[in-house]
């Protein structure tokens, strides 16, 4: 095994894919729930995206591995797609995508947590402790502060619906590392997408009211081709590029592209609470989750989908896409 020392030309490119690629389903989320049910995007992006990573899946043999811990993918599908990609739906019926992506974006915060539950003490050094600060009195400014970007129980409501999205995220990585690291990433991604979109086919049908518009259409697609399938392809070989430590620092670009496009494309306002909130998240996630540190303690190795169990269980981001 090699190891990356730096960024090349290919994984910069990479990189800008997966910050534009998880930065923009908040953009097709709200313009596909303007005629889609939150169900129905659901499924429809699941199993769109299971179809299309199922080859690559087959060619890796990475199903039966899968299925023989089907009890355990079938919680993380649960975890990290049926409950957030539901609860987003629905909660951007009310709030901006641009809000709503920064709002994702506070994962580390609940990771840090979770991983300080766990017996992480690292998380009492100064520099993590105060990002906790910096980036939860941002989540407080922006839904409370000057502007109020959030207005009405029902925004409230939808706030708190992404912030359970943000905990959901923080959780499911976990379950990988401790009951599927010897599962490749691959093949419990597949299972997964399969195994939610199957669950939400008939609800969709029950809840669709409505003729879905040609716009709604060809965001529900681009979910479900570019934003699943294509998004977890491009995170694999930007993983094999540079590793996991520094395969996930393109997360902290995604609630930028939320914003600027809801703001571009669908006119979203930027409140004084938003500007002066979305810096303090993104410094309070990053010191939280780093420490303060800008690489990584010790040069990470190269890993390969199907290595070694501990590089498979790092295959999957700490932040999961929206």
């Amino acid at each position: 095994m090699t190891t990356i020392q730096r960024f090349d030309a290919r994984a910069w490119l990479l990189f800008g894919a997966m910050a534009l690629l998880w930065g923009v389903p908040y953009l097709f989320i709200a313009v596909a729930v303007e005629t889609y049910s939150p169900a129905a995007v659901v499924a429809g992006r699941t199993l769109l995206g299971a179809l299309l990573l199922l080859p690559f899946a087959l060619r890796q043999k990475a199903l039966r591995p899968a299925f023989s811990k089907i009890g355990w993918v079938l919680a993380f599908g649960a975890i990290e797609m049926a409950g957030p990609f539901l609860l987003l739906g629905h909660a951007e019926q009310t709030l901006p995508s641009g809000l709503t992506g920064l709002l994702v974006a506070t994962v580390p915060l609940f990771a840090a947590l979770i991983a300080f539950g766990g017996g992480d003490r690292s998380m009492l050094s100064p520099a993590r402790l105060i990002g906790l600060l910096i980036g939860f009195a941002g989540v407080f400014v922006i839904v409370a502060g000057p502007g109020l970007a959030v207005e009405g129980g029902g925004g409230l409501v939808a706030v708190g619906e992404v912030l359970l999205v943000a905990v959901l995220y923080a959780i499911a990585p976990f379950v990988i590392a401790t009951k599927l690291r010897d599962v490749p990433a691959l093949g419990t991604i597949t299972l997964a997408l399969f195994a939610v979109g199957i669950f939400y086919t008939p609800i969709a049908f029950l809840t669709q009211d409505q003729v879905p518009s040609i716009e709604s259409t060809l965001s529900l697609v681009a979910l479900g081709v570019l934003c699943t399938a294509v998004a977890f392809i491009a995170f694999f070989a930007l993983i094999a590029r540079v590793g996991p430590v520094r395969a996930p620092l393109f997360t902290y670009v995604n609630p930028v592209v939320a914003i600027v496009l809801g703001t571009i494309i669908l006119a979203e306002p930027l409140t004084p609470g938003l500007l002066i909130g979305f810096p303090l998240v993104i410094v309070g996630c990053w010191l939280a989750a780093t420490g303060g540190r800008f690489r990584a303690v010790k040069p990470e190795p190269e890993p390969g989908l199907g290595s070694t169990p501990d590089e498979r269980a790092a295959e999957l981001p700490p932040i999961a896409p929206s």
